[in-house]
């Protein structure tokens, strides 16, 4: 039997295009485009990246779909840039890659237009788990995904768990009644890492603070195997077979802060790592809040991440929030 070892990354891969704008025009009015930028957002990479930030020797698989366009050659390039495996990266040809047009407005508001491509076509004929062997596989985002939403999620983690590989999901956050979704995949799941707004979504209760503990009952009870994680701007919490478990956010300096995106995927690649290497409940809180605490430092998803030494440190004299519940 092969031994396991490192982290497989399911999902959502996209492409943001973004424009910079001096404006947004008024319906049948005409803008410039003065500055043009490409990157790779999305599940996979977001978090796939930052986990080779914290880990370089760590074994990261990017498995999803692009399209046989200039798009899908970029994720490609961004991938072996960064050193994850692409063994399971699937090239859909006559289809695009998923991409989002950006409109921003210089210092200003974004606004976005996606066109949902390849990756929406994932599905488990397309995993050959015999080509790999990770520890652990996470499978994001649901509410995002064709496929995924209409049942091979659950498939995908119930083969995964069939061959001993720890599971783990997240989603993205809406304001629908589509969470239960989400619900069949649960017992299939070993680790559920999501904020308090998906984690209200799912069991119907108010995601307030003073929720959360019977929140994080409610997910276990509703099949979770091992720890429901759920985080939020001011704290992050962990139900396990070790008990409920809080720890506060970092409180990071307003002149720190060079923007929020990807702070959300940091925290899942942190606690992901703390997970994959054993760590308690509360060091995976402590770990993944710095890890998103760290990533506030770039105005992009992935810039701000350093090495797990390099969060430490760089988090040491830095002050949790008190807590109350």
């Amino acid at each position: 039997m092969k031994s396991m070892e490192g982290i497989a990354l399911a999902g959502n891969i996209l492409v943001d295009k973004i424009n910079e704008i001096k404006a947004y025009p008024r319906e049948g009015e005409l803008t410039k485009i003065v500055g043009l930028k490409k990157s790779v957002g999305g599940c996979v990479p977001n978090v796939g990246i930052d986990l080779k930030k914290i880990d370089k020797e760590l074994k990261v698989y990017a498995i999803g779909k692009v399209g046989d366009d200039e798009e899908g050659e970029f994720v490609n390039e961004v991938f072996s840039q960064n050193g994850l495996d692409t063994t399971l990266l699937s090239v859909v040809p006559d289809e695009k890659t998923t991409f989002t047009e950006v409109m921003s407005v210089t210092g200003g508001q974004r606004t976005f237009f996606t066109y949902a491509g390849a990756d929406g076509k994932l599905a488990l004929e397309d995993i050959d788990f015999e080509k790999i062997s990770p520890k652990m596989l996470h499978l994001g985002y649901f509410l995002l995904l064709e496929k995924i939403d209409g049942g091979e999620g659950v498939k995908i983690l119930e083969e995964a768990s069939k061959r001993g590989i720890l599971t783990s999901i997240d989603l993205v956050s809406e304001n629908s009644d589509r969470y239960s979704i989400v619900v069949p995949c649960l017992p299939h799941t070993d680790y559920l890492i999501i904020n308090e707004v998906e984690a209200g979504g799912i069991t119907g209760l108010s995601p307030e603070k003073k929720n959360l503990e019977a929140i994080a009952e409610k997910l276990m009870e509703m099949g979770v195997r091992q720890k429901v994680i759920i985080h939020m701007r001011d704290m992050a919490v962990c139900l396990s077979k070790d008990g409920f478990t809080k720890v506060g956010s970092l409180e990071v300096d307003s002149s720190m802060i060079k923007g929020t995106t990807g702070a959300g995927d940091a925290f899942c690649a942190g606690a992901l790592y703390a997970l994959y290497c054993g760590k308690s409940d509360k060091e995976v809180l402590e770990f993944a809040s710095s890890a998103a605490a760290v990533s506030l430092r770039s105005a992009d998803a992935t810039s701000g991440l350093m090495s797990e030494d390099e969060i430490i440190k760089y988090c040491s004299n830095l002050k949790r929030k008190n807590i109350c519940l």
